[in-house]
């Protein structure tokens, strides 16, 4: 595999980003209404949200993709970064791109000066668990939410 290049979306990355997105939603058996992804991506772009995405490139396509978003947290002064969402094309997969993804969240959240970089997966996804226990902790906590 060539070099990869990982950088944050700018506008004219739309294109590249949005099969990538589709591709992660059909993972996880998601549909979502085009407003909801056309607003995720204006997000992503607008300097007073924060929502961010980076995409890795390899020989001038898209590979990969990490959306990643800072919030406040009561257990700290500084913000968190909860890293949402996070695919990399089946043919990349076991090359390294995963983690090198999550290596520029936690250098882009260190650099916004966030404390701590978090994020969730489905517990079938045993590929992805795999390279999450050699680059972070896995707490043990476990989800509960409720759709309103």
């Amino acid at each position: 595999m060539s070099q990869i290049e990982i950088r944050q979306v700018s506008a004219d990355d739309h294109a590249a980003w949005l099969p990538l997105w589709q591709a992660y939603l059909r993972f996880y058996n998601t549909e979502l209404p085009e407003a909801v992804s056309q607003s995720t991506w204006q997000r992503m772009l607008d300097p007073n949200e924060p929502t961010h995405s980076a995409l890795a490139w390899a020989d001038g396509k898209a590979v990969g993709m990490v959306n990643f978003i800072y919030h406040r947290s009561n257990w700290s002064i500084e913000n968190s970064c909860y890293l949402q969402d996070l695919l990399v094309e089946p043919q990349t997969r076991g090359t390294g791109v995963g983690r090198q993804l999550i290596e520029f969240v936690y250098a882009t959240a260190k650099a916004d000066g966030c404390c701590k970089v978090h994020w969730l997966t489905h517990e079938t996804n045993a590929t992805a668990i795999q390279l999450y226990e050699r680059i972070a902790e896995r707490p043990g906590f476990i989800q509960f939410r409720k759709a309103l």
